[in-house]
Parts: structure tokens; C-alpha cells; sequence
């Protein structure tokens, strides 16, 4: 009675260069898989963003494919958020 559901986990990898017109997205998965490109962005320090939304819109688009413009905004706002992060990262590694 009552059994909750497990969540299967999902994750989408993105690629950007200041040269493309829009992120591309590069890989994607669910359970295993999921965990696998995971644990890859953490070995390479890639930052992980965590936000169901924004994955099962991701999850739409073919790999090798730029995302929509209707995501263009939510994207550049985790790019920018993700670009803060690792300046703010720098900074305090300077003094070290």
C-alpha cells in the first residue's frame, strides 16, 4: 500500500563555445547512463546543474543538436550562474 514510485535519475550534457549560436547538446541518459555522465563532469570539474525541468526538456532534443530558442534564456541563465561559480572559484584560489 501506498509504494512510492522510485525516481529514475536523467541528466543532459551540454557544450557551449562563444563561436556556436547555441548550447549542444552532447550526451544524455537515464539511470546508469545518468550516473555515468555524472560522474564524468565531476571527474573533468565540470559543474553538475540539478534541475528536473530543465532535464526533461533537454531529454527532447537530439544529441548533436542546438537547444530551441524557447530555452535559450533558462540555459543562459544556469551558463551564467555556472560562469559566476567558477570565477568566484578563481578568486579564492588566487589567495591560496
Amino acid at each position: 500500500m501506498g509504494e512510492k514510485k522510485r525516481k529514475i535519475k536523467k541528466a543532459v550534457a551540454l557544450s557551449y563555445k562563444e563561436t556556436d549560436p547555441a548550447p549542444i547538446v552532447t550526451a544524455m541518459g537515464k539511470g546508469a547512463i545518468a550516473d555515468k555522465i555524472i560522474d564524468a563532469a565531476k571527474r573533468y570539474n565540470i559543474p553538475v546543474f540539478y534541475d528536473d525541468n530543465i532535464v526533461e526538456e533537454l531529454l527532447k532534443i537530439e544529441i548533436g543538436s542546438q537547444i530551441p530558442p524557447e530555452l535559450y534564456i533558462v540555459v543562459a541563465e544556469v551558463l551564467s550562474f555556472i560562469s559566476y561559480i567558477d570565477k568566484k572559484k578563481g578568486n579564492e584560489n588566487e589567495g591560496q
